[in-house]
């Protein structure tokens, strides 16, 4: 049995009756994932075809034969018959009045309501007449053969540009539901002049020009920072930026809850209690459903999935104007970076194409604790076309709207992880607070390992912090891991083809200083 476009509150009788969850508090959804609880990168595969061959990474995407395609595709269809079976007729932006449609078919009625929460509802009227764009399978009873189906793995993610198809199968994780729209956007959207962003966005409450963008992997802040009440949300992961400005890709949020605190971001917090938010493997106590935050035995990547309407300063539109600064997140590990740097366009686009940053443990198989990382884009995972276009599109927007730009650290201070300790959300939101004040005017210094200008003073920020230098207790252990992480970008940097001379001069100015 198929059913189609099942709403919230029938999504989630479906899922209790077939005993896929619990209720929790507010009517909430208490879910868990099974073995696979953050994605599957390794596990990702686009079909060679002829009319994409040259513009996939390939470096970055595990290649699929169109016949292994085929024959997993048939594969899960017999699979799936005689089941239960959930489709969702939903939307993208791939512009602020734009929509990419997507029909998406899950095996959990869970799973329908997260893509429900994750992407645009169409109204009722339209859906007589809904066609959609690409096809998104889901099924995770099926495993995979790597034998018979050219994959590596019982899991499987794999997309055929072509036949306007995503599979996905052998993991409960339903964040692979929405990255595989992201990944399929980050194809779609360069080719009409629009940056496609692994970014949250927010704007001033009385200016939607006053737009800030977040770039940073999970589990950096994205979502912490960016849900300000001071501020408006336009959307906490995945955005494009075109001539007209910044839009919401996706129609809600996932968030990470290990920790989370009503005192430190209660905006979040007051969403785990709301009617249909999924609670995505938490521990709780049984008698009252209780969520406990600060369990991570099952794992780290707890997350809570909803609409942003939840949100109570979420925009309405999903959009904003050209962004007037440019945040790129960082969680560094090594405890080098200083908590802020503001940067030229060219480190902009430098730092971008670097993405640096720590995998903080949970959100991938295997990551138990920060892994210092390079993630080109801050999303490599899913960026399937040449990290030079991506890297040239934002060379021309930031060059075109000349937004502020900052590197913001969120990483460790004095020391390296185990020995240094991580910068407070509550430091962080008070850097942030100077960067979105817009004060042209302050004073820097020059970073001597990386070049970027550094502030000297922040209102509320101790002195040593902003020079992490002199807050370890050796500055020559501290030079000395700076040299290495300097090296360290220098080495990743030459996996690329020239920019322009510009950033191929931050390139140079690291590598012979």
């Amino acid at each position: 049995m198929l059913h189609k476009n099942l709403n919230e509150i029938e999504l989630v009788e479906e899922a209790i009756k077939k005993g896929e969850g619990k209720l929790g508090k507010g009517g909430s959804l208490i879910v868990f994932t099974g073995d696979k609880t953050g994605r599957s990168p390794k596990d990702k595969h686009v079909v060679r075809e002829k009319d994409t061959e040259d513009k996939i990474w390939w470096e970055n995407n595990r290649p699929m034969t169109a016949n292994h395609f085929d024959t997993l595709y048939s594969d899960m269809l017999e699979h799936q018959k005689g089941k239960c079976l959930y489709s969702q007729a939903l939307q993208a932006s791939i512009d602020t009045n734009e929509f990419f449609n997507i029909e998406v078919t899950t095996e959990l009625a869970w799973h329908s309501l997260f893509i429900r929460h994750l992407l645009k509802v169409p109204s009722e009227e339209s859906l007589p007449d809904f066609d959609p764009d690409f096809k998104i399978l889901n099924c995770p009873s099926f495993f995979s053969d790597p034998e018979r189906h050219g994959c590596v793995s019982k899991t499987t993610i794999a997309i055929s540009f072509e036949k306007k198809i995503v599979l996905i199968c052998g993991t409960g994780y339903a964040g692979e539901n929405k990255k595989s729209v992201f990944t399929l956007l980050n194809f779609l959207l360069p080719e009409r002049d629009t940056m496609p962003m692994h970014c949250s966005a927010n704007h001033a409450i009385s200016n939607e020009d006053d737009v800030a963008l977040f770039f940073g992997l999970s589990g950096t802040g994205k979502t912490t920072l960016s849900a300000d009440p001071d501020r408006i949300l336009i959307g906490d992961d995945e955005h494009g930026w075109s001539d007209s400005g910044v839009f919401n890709i996706e129609g809600g949020c996932y968030a990470k809850t290990i920790n989370l605190s009503y005192e430190d971001e209660p905006q979040i917090f007051s969403t785990t209690e709301k009617f249909a938010t999924i609670i995505e493997n938490m521990n709780y106590d049984p008698s009252d459903r209780s969520l406990n935050f600060s369990d991570s035995s099952i794992t780290e990547n707890m997350r809570c999935a909803y609409p942003i309407s939840y949100i109570k300063n979420s925009s309405e539109t999903g959009s904003g104007g050209v962004p007037k600064n440019i945040i790129l997140l960082t969680c560094d590990a090594f405890g080098v970076l200083p908590p802020v740097a503001r940067l030229t366009a060219d480190e902009a686009v430098f730092y971008f194409l670097s993405g640096f940053t720590s995998k903080v443990a949970g959100t991938e198989e295997g990551v138990k604790e920060p892994v210092p990382t390079f993630s080109t884009c801050f999303g490599a995972p899913f960026m399937p076309q040449k990290p030079e276009v991506y890297g040239q599109i934002l060379w021309d927007k930031i060059n075109g709207t000349n937004p502020v730009c900052w590197l913001l650290n969120t990483g460790w201070s004095g020391g390296s992880y185990g020995e240094g300790k991580r910068i407070s959300i509550d430091l962080t939101r008070k850097i942030l607070k100077f960067i979105l004040s817009n004060n042209a005017e302050f004073e820097t210094r020059r970073d001597q390992f990386f070049n970027f200008s550094v502030p000297l003073e922040i209102n509320e920020v101790p002195a040593n912090l902003l020079n992490p230098q002199k807050n370890w207790a050796s500055e020559d252990d501290y030079d000395r891991a700076a040299a290495e992480l300097k090296a360290m970008f220098v080495n990743n940097f030459q996996q690329f083809s020239s920019i322009n001379e510009e950033v191929d001069g931050v390139y140079s100015r690291l590598k012979n200083d």
